[in-house]
């Protein structure tokens, strides 16, 4: 298979999907036009510029950085059909009504490139038929592709082949779409809603018909139907009000138009209540409210009894609660089975249904039970897909208690479960494949050679693990080991503890395997799945302070910045592979390593100043150095100016939305590689080391005539604090801890220009440090964090 050249995306359609999968192309650096109708006066691009003006104010960010906007051409069906001559892939947006998409259709065909390829994101009408609306040599070229929303954050894309659609050009789609935007990809069949929306809808369908028939209330039906049973915290009415009513409406719409010989047919319409709220635009978020709706700071519920809204305060009954937190899946649902409370009942029932439609519609809907499952966990959110979870939960005995409830009349529909269910399995998914009831075999794993690229691939229960690699040295802290079928010199640092933190036994692994490194290997990658790093093991920090041990502080805080300039200064590589939260020290360590490879979703920052502290792993230091480097470089010379945006981001404990505004802010260079598919990170940052080895990589010298701002750099910082305080943003204790990170960021108490070593603002960064450390408020300050999650304001 060639690999697929795409210089230019088009867009057609600036709605809410439409821009925001603009958006997530200009992230990727894929230059991209944006098209929609000609606006009726002004500016004829005007619809398209405020679609992609609302994309820099909406939460979550579709952006990587606010000026990706510009990155955006504009372009309107009237005058700007040519442009689509030099896009190569086309991806049309438009709202779902399969008339007008035929009739944009029949606009723009005779503009597009006798190679492109031309995609619809529908999120469920007929691929086939909206294939016919294009000259029969185009359809090759054409297919679904179904993003979900938000683009950027939802990993799932369904791609949907037509009965024309040549092979290679969907598998180099894939592989284009895996490495490039950072999908993960399920090749769906064309029927009704494809993979994640025909089960994800038939679950909130399922929901919606046992809360009626158990009479719960909504907001208890979401606070069982979120985290305790491994769906997102919206749950199922939350995240209907947040994709919005009138979407859901329509997607069950499509399934009541398309399916009249599905067995669960009669279930395919919307409630009543449901009709009612849309019939008087209360749609759920998007309108400030639907199901639920915010009233000053509290939040509502609709109480269909009532017929009025009330406080929201669904809770789970102890009972329940406690068969849920049964870590033990096959006792867990034995013991819903089994009890008597509504909740429990409720909860049977919805599985027992989902479970019901998954394994008759798996044919028709799928090639395979794991691409069901990677659906609802990359679409919908859920920890753990259908199948995975009848399997973890005992297949024979669940599909008997299913049988028997179908045959009691109790569940939502008569069909009988196929008799592949019944052959004998413990399962679906196995070490050989996934069942694929079309076929009646196994399936493996797609073989594209993109999927190379992702060591260690997500997986389903019951799966064969992935290479564990081979251990080299390990501590209680961290693990160093590598991977000798992809490179045996370049070793992998993993770090053991709870959220990565960084105690002293990360800082001793640490220090031991650079030695190791230095003397056994060609490189090193820090690399363990997200998050990177939270920062240091502040347990162990507020346990010291209790017991007046700053002296064992303060050696580890020293031990800290020994383990950031060994990363730096190693005789080898070291390549920091990013993803997920890179906080405190963990920023730090990631700031003194060699190269960087982040993944786009990676939040990196000094988040110190929320515990009362400054940063003390060098990071002070690295930004000091990093102004210096600049400044030498600019009219005059002057640090200030550098360090002033360096001293905002630390006092106010910013942390990047991406790993493109992480570069921004100076937490990593430009040089560094930003991947868009997290599962990509390991490989490309195991090919950096090999190739900055084989470069003849020598580490930077030890700096010992770093230019600082000295006093009057600190000066002019606590100019800004003084106004702050006087302003009321920020509190007295607020303005000492800004102050001592001026301090460390300019160098210390020295004069203007002066000229230090690294290891003279090190000392600065640490002295500061431990004298917050053992101030009362700051203590305080790091156990609210522990006790809270949150930073306390005292």
């Amino acid at each position: 298979m060639s690999r697929l050249i795409i210089r230019k995306v088009a867009v057609l359609g600036a709605g809410v999907m439409g821009a925001q999968i603009a958006a997530h192309c200009a992230n990727a650096n894929v230059p991209v036009i944006l098209f929609d109708l000609p606006a009726k006066e002004g500016d004829p691009n005007g619809i398209a510029k405020k679609a992609v003006d609302s994309l820099k104010k909406l939460e979550p960010a579709p952006l990587a950085t606010r000026d990706r906007a510009a990155a955006i051409e504009l372009g309107n069906y009237g005058a700007d059909l040519e442009k689509l001559r030099d896009c190569d892939l086309i991806i049309e947006a438009i709202a779902e009504k399969m008339e007008w998409k035929l009739d944009l259709y029949a606009k723009v065909a005779p503009y597009v490139g006798d190679q492109a390829i031309f995609a619809t994101n529908t999120s469920g009408l007929s691929i086939n038929t909206l294939a016919e609306g294009f000259p029969e040599a185009a359809r090759s070229r054409f297919c679904g592709i179904h993003f979900f929303n938000p683009p950027r954050y939802m990993a799932l894309v369904e791609l949907i082949a037509t009965r024309s659609t040549h092979a290679d050009t969907l598998d180099a789609l894939e592989a284009w779409l895996t490495t490039r935007l950072g999908k993960s990809i399920v090749r769906a069949k064309d029927t009704p809603n494809f993979v994640a929306n025909r089960v994800g809808v038939f679950s909130i369908l399922a929901v919606m018909h046992h809360t009626a028939r158990f009479g719960l209330g909504f907001d208890e039906v979401d606070a069982l139907t979120g985290p305790l049973i491994g769906r997102p915290k919206s749950a199922t009415y939350r995240t209907a009000d947040v994709v919005g009513l009138d979407t859901l409406a329509h997607v069950v719409g499509t399934m009541q138009a398309t399916l009249p010989d599905d067995p669960w047919f009669p279930y395919y319409r919307n409630p009543d209540w449901l009709a009612a709220l849309i019939a008087k635009g209360a749609l759920g978020q998007k309108t400030g409210g639907g199901i639920f709706r915010k009233v000053g700071k509290a939040i509502h519920v609709l109480d269909l009894a009532a017929q009025d809204y009330r406080p929201s305060a669904g809770t789970v009954a102890p009972e329940v609660a406690a068969i849920l937190k049964n870590r033990n899946v096959a006792e867990r649902f034995a013991q819903l089975r089994a009890s008597e409370h509504v909740q429990a009942k409720f909860l049977w029932a919805i599985f027992r249904d989902v479970f019901h439609y998954v394994a008759v519609h798996l044919g028709d809907i799928a090639d395979n039970a794991r691409d069901v499952d990677f659906a609802m966990r990359w679409g919908f959110g859920w920890t753990t897909g259908p199948f995975e979870t009848w399997q973890a939960a005992g297949w024979q005995s669940i599909a008997e208690a299913v049988k028997a409830d179908i045959a009691a009349g109790a569940t939502m529909a008569s069909a009988p479960l196929p008799a592949w269910v019944f052959d004998g399995r413990t399962g679906v998914h196995g070490p050989a494949g996934s069942w694929s009831a079309a076929d009646q075999t196994d399936k493996a794993r797609s073989t594209l050679a993109v999927y190379g690229r992702q060591l260690y691939p997500e997986q389903v229960l019951g799966e064969a693990p992935a290479d564990a690699g081979v251990t080299l040295w390990e501590n209680e802290g961290v693990r160093l080991w590598h991977l000798p079928a992809k490179d045996a010199r370049i070793g992998i640092l993993s770090f053991k503890s709870k959220m990565h933190a960084i105690g002293d036994e990360v800082l001793d692994g640490v220090l031991e395997a650079v030695a190791r490194a230095e003397r056994d290997l060609d490189g090193v990658v820090i690399w363990h799945e997200a998050p990177f790093a939270v920062g240091a093991n502040l347990q162990q920090v507020a346990e010291a302070c209790k017991g007046g041990q700053f002296d064992v502080l303060e050696r580890t805080v020293a031990k800290f910045q020994q383990a950031s300039m060994r990363l730096k200064h190693a005789l080898v590589p070291v390549v920091a592979a990013v993803q997920g939260m890179a906080l405190g020290g963990g920023c730090e360590f990631l700031m003194h390593a060699s190269h960087r490879v982040l993944a786009l979703e990676s939040y990196v920052g000094l988040v110190e100043a929320g515990v009362g502290l400054i940063p003390a792993g060098g990071g002070c230091k690295e930004f000091a150095l990093r102004a210096a480097e600049l400044a030498s470089r600019a009219a005059g010379g002057d640090v200030y100016p550098f360090i002033q945006n360096m001293f905002n981001t630390v006092a106010m404990a910013t942390v990047s939305k991406s790993a493109v505004q992480a570069v921004e802010l100076g937490f990593a260079k430009p040089s560094d590689d930003i991947v868009f598919n997290p599962r990509e990170l390991l490989h490309v940052a195991l090919h950096r080391a090999r190739a900055l080895a084989e470069a003849g990589y020598q580490p930077p010298l030890v700096r010992k005539d770093v230019t600082v701002a000295g006093r009057n750099g600190i000066a002019t910082c606590e100019m800004m604090l003084i106004n702050m305080q006087a302003g009321g943003f920020i509190s007295e204790w607020d303005y000492r801890v800004a102050r001592a990170a001026a301090t460390a960021l300019c160098g210390g108490e020295v004069e203007t220009n002066a000229k230090v070593s690294e290891q003279w603002i090190l000392d600065v960064e640490r002295a500061l440090f431990l004298d917050l450390l053992k101030s009362e408020k700051t203590q305080q300050r790091i156990v609210h964090m522990l006790e809270t999650g949150k930073p306390l304001r005292n």
